[in-house]
């Protein structure tokens, strides 16, 4: 009977030690995927912001054309069939290159230098021929250039005067520039404006 109790009391023992094993197994198990997970998300996280940081970065260009940097000067005239063309260019008078694009604003002058009744219309294609609008990089020195071509008489819908001078303001600034318009330019009150055209070639 004691040789049955000991027995049994090695088999108690036996059974407990297996089952401790087991519980301690388990905890480690159940650890290294937590550790795993962390790891994960830590690399998605930093992979993400490096990739917006390179798409957001963009280079600079040249700066735009202002009134600061610029001056007006007249080309020159000429017509046919009761349509005349104005021809002005717009010189970089600046140190470094700028960027130019579009319409400029433009207002007829008097000889005494007062606003004229002006009502323009951008176009790429007037009378003269086509214009298309791009953008220009104008180096220091250089011109770029706009028409304007106006009706004569019969062929005006307004009354008709002459202008001595014109008012441009260039495109996407606020800043005027005037120039004359030597033995003044025959207009009646309407215009079509050509975008800006590298050097002189607007005035064709």
């Amino acid at each position: 009977m004691r040789l049955c109790n000991a027995y049994f009391a090695v088999l108690a023992a036996l059974a407990l030690a297996s089952c401790g094993g087991s519980s301690s197994s388990s905890s480690v198990a159940s650890t290294t995927p937590a550790a795993s997970t962390t790891a994960a998300t830590t690399t998605t996280a930093t992979t993400t912001t490096t990739t917006t940081t390179t798409t957001t970065a963009a280079p600079a260009g040249p700066p735009r054309c202002t009134a600061a940097s610029l001056a007006l000067r007249y080309l020159g005239q000429q017509g046919a069939t009761g349509h005349g063309e104005i021809g002005f260019a717009l010189k970089n008078i600046g140190a470094t290159s700028c960027r130019a694009y579009g319409y400029p604003g433009v207002l007829f002058l008097n000889q005494a230098g007062g606003p004229l009744p002006t009502v323009s219309t951008r176009t790429t294609h007037d009378f003269f021929g086509t214009a298309p609008a791009t953008v220009l990089i104008v180096a220091p020195g250089a011109n770029v250039s706009f028409r304007l071509g106006v009706t004569h008489g019969i062929s005006s819908p307004a009354g008709c005067t002459t202008a001595y001078g014109l008012q441009v303001i260039p495109p996407d600034d606020t800043a005027p520039l005037r120039t004359t318009i030597p033995m003044g330019a025959y207009e009646c009150g309407t215009a079509t404006v050509s975008p800006l055209q590298p050097g002189v070639s607007a005035f064709v």
